[in-house]
């Protein structure tokens, strides 16, 4: 029989396209499976099978637990005192096993066994299948639409099944039984049919992937797409740059007559794209995003990450986009926050700003209106720069003297520090009423505080993802914080 054993072995393994081993465990299982049946408890049992000859054995196995551990399923468990009876030496931990007569070969014939076999080797298959498509770094997948769950799509690529979930499809577009379909993969999951694909129409990757398609100098490395921004199935963008100063990118990937483009606007239901120049250069790159807009200024805020772009009154419709449309693309494009405004809305936001800041050097410096204007024209803005910026710069303005410039100095030192202690007492003052919730260390408590956080209201207020974002701490316990800071709301 052992003979039969290797011979039915070899040819499953060459049938469906598996290795030996997976074929050898399958086996194992099912004669494992078919000694169980003789016995009335719930034993475990363990089949070894010799690749080489055929022979094979098999063995009752108890897990062995603990002294002081209950055991739940005596007919395969058993303590440390108990197991070391059979099989000295032996610890928590480990196993002990004794021979069994196993079944004959041939007498298998049970259904179940041979249902072990076939089914360890389908998923050895589709295992197989999925490792050969994920070593080809196929991310663009194409197949049929095999059937429709709840608004799902299962969709048949060779010998592989992934799912387009119905917000991964793209709005309005109906999609039905034998289809045939693009989408993007996303990742791969594990669920009782095995491992499945994860797909998406809407993601950003998928539009870039159709590109690539159509685009051959994309593949072929001479253009790149840096970044892409989509309202699936109505308008998107997407950044491209070229590696090769004789090639155009836009016009490459809008094509002959705009065939290239238009071909990935099929494919998207419509989906209008615009192709943006990319840039190296922050404000260069949104005045391209923003397009057909045409941009009269920007000011840049690189500490907020923002720009404020000027355009004429004429333009401001296409700058904004249908319901803000256009410039949410733009500021997804370029990881930009972007404020659109008029001329005359730009003039009056600075005017508030050179207010502020005047009367900050009024109140703060003891200086009259005079002085005050002297700095904002000469582009201080905080009283860090009056304070440290080198002196050789403030004497180069004509309306101070040496002395008033170290008397300014001075005083917006002064200032500084007067701020800095206020701050720490509040920080300590917040600190001690964070201190009443039970759980809070003063650790946490003075960096909350710090961060605005200042009482158990705040606290309370704060979503969990907030304040593991503010500490650094586990959820768990940024969700028991939280609810203990909201007690008060439900007595």
């Amino acid at each position: 029989m052992s003979r039969e054993v290797l011979l039915l072995a070899d040819a499953l393994a060459r049938e469906k396209n598996v290795g030996l081993d997976v074929v050898f465990s399958a086996l194992e299982s099912a004669l494992a499976h078919a000694t169980k049946k003789r016995f009335d408890e719930d034993v475990e049992v363990r089949v070894q099978i010799d690749r080489h000859s055929g022979e094979y054995e098999a063995f009752r196995v108890w897990e062995v637990l603990p002294d002081d551990a209950e055991i739940e399923f005596p007919d395969h468990q058993l303590t440390v005192s108990e197991a070391q009876e059979r099989a000295p030496g032996v610890e928590a931990g480990g196993v002990v096993e004794a021979p069994l007569e196993a079944v004959e070969f041939g007498r298998i014939g049970a259904q179940a066994a041979k249902q072990v076999i076939l089914q360890k080797i389908r998923d050895a298959e589709r295992e197989q299948v999925l490792n050969d498509f994920l070593a080809r770094d196929e991310t663009l997948v194409s197949g049929t639409i095999k059937r429709m769950e709840r608004g799902n799509a299962i969709i048949e690529s060779g010998r592989i099944e992934g799912l387009l979930a119905k917000d991964q499809m793209i709005a309005k577009e109906n999609l039905r039984v034998g289809d045939r379909v693009r989408a993007c993969l996303m990742r791969v999951e594990t669920s009782g049919r095995g491992p499945q694909l994860i797909l998406s129409r809407t993601a950003n990757e998928f539009i870039s992937k159709l590109f690539e398609l159509e685009v051959p100098e994309i593949s072929e490395g001479l253009i790149e797409i840096k970044a892409a921004a989509r309202d699936p199935g109505i308008r998107a963008k997407i950044a491209v740059k070229s590696n090769d100063q004789r090639i155009d990118p836009q016009g490459s990937c809008i094509g002959v007559r705009g065939s290239r483009v238009t071909a990935v606007t099929n494919e998207l239901n419509g989906e209008r794209v615009d192709i943006v120049l990319w840039s190296p250069e922050p404000a260069q790159f949104v005045i391209n995003a923003l397009a057909p807009a045409e941009i009269s200024s920007i000011v840049v805020d690189e500490e907020r990450r923002s720009m404020d772009v000027v355009v004429d009154e004429d333009q401001l419709a296409n700058a904004i986009g249908r319901g803000g449309q256009n410039v949410r693309l733009a500021s997804e494009l370029t990881g930009w926050e972007l404020n659109i405004m008029t001329q005359s809305e730009a003039e009056e936001k600075k005017e508030e700003e050179v207010n502020t800041i005047r009367q900050l050097f009024i109140d703060k410096l003891d200086v009259d209106e005079d002085v005050a204007d002297v700095l904002v024209q000469e582009g201080f803005s905080t009283l860090e720069e009056v304070a440290y910026v080198p002196i050789q710069e403030m004497l180069e303005i004509e309306a101070f003297d040496e002395d008033s410039i170290n008397e300014l100095r001075a005083r917006a030192r002064d200032a500084l520090l007067t701020a800095a202690i206020v701050r720490e007492e509040n920080v300590e003052k917040a600190a001690t009423d964070l201190m009443s919730v039970e759980g809070m260390d003063e650790e946490t408590a003075a960096t909350l505080s710090a961060q605005g956080v200042v009482n158990s209201e705040d606290l309370a207020d704060l979503a969990v993802d907030d304040l593991v974002e503010l500490t650094g701490m586990d959820e768990e316990r940024a969700k028991q914080l939280i609810m203990t800071a909201r007690a008060p709301w439900f007595d």
